[in-house]
């Protein structure tokens, strides 16, 4: 990182692809926004995705949050038994 990056901060968004334990890097860049909050995630900071949602939270506590609402939506759409 040179000084204009430290001083403008984080630049690129990239686009990436949630695998299970790691992620791959589709198009280069920064950084990552948090699905729920919209905050910038620096690359080396990503710790916490979902898979099936292909989205990246800042903390394991808005991951958690996320985690209960799909999973509410998916079983409000459930077909009744």
């Amino acid at each position: 990182m040179n000084r204009i990056e430290k001083f403008f901060g984080l630049r690129n968004e990239a686009k990436i692809r949630y695998l299970d334990g790691e992620f791959e890097v589709m198009s280069p860049g920064d950084f990552v926004r948090c699905a729920v909050t919209g905050q910038p995630i620096a690359l080396p900071d990503l710790r916490y995705w979902s898979v099936d949602a292909q989205e990246a939270y800042a903390s394991a506590e808005i991951s958690a949050q996320r985690y209960l609402e799909l999973n509410a939506i998916e079983r409000s759409n459930a077909p009744a038994r």
